[in-house]
């Protein structure tokens, strides 16, 4: 399966994210995404310092937002899921060991259902060696 097919059927078909991405765990380049989703490089650098544990990253981003694809969000949790919102819209992140899944939920979408979609990629991903 591509990395675009993991996107369109592991995360936004099942209805749970309405948009996601799969980056690189250096936070150096995206491997897919939903069309209407660009993660800028600098984003994508600071998501994968979060993942990694950076704690002044993590400070940093709970302190002045989580940017994701240009939008700011309120950082709620950075353990093995990061999690943050915009409203009622809101992104959640997951590492594998080579990949960091980024699904994006909107109001007419349950967070825990989108961090749990996310999750699951992710751990598909790890037990593939990714």
């Amino acid at each position: 399966m591509s990395w675009q097919a993991f996107v369109d059927t592991s995360l936004v078909a099942t209805g749970h994210v309405a948009k996601g991405a799969i980056i690189s765990i250096a936070g150096d380049s995206a491997w897919a995404s939903s069309p209407e989703l660009t993660i800028q490089p600098a984003e994508m650098k600071v998501i994968a310092d979060i993942v990694s544990g950076n704690q002044a990253a993590i400070d940093k981003a709970f302190a002045e937002g989580l940017h994701v694809a240009g939008v700011r969000y309120v950082l709620a949790r950075a353990d093995d899921n990061v999690y943050a919102r915009a409203g009622r819209d809101g992104v959640c992140v997951t590492p594998s060991k080579q990949a960091i899944v980024v699904g994006i939920h909107n109001d007419q979408q349950q967070a825990g259902n989108a961090t749990s979609v996310v999750a699951a990629l992710a751990d598909h991903l790890k037990k593939t060696g990714y």
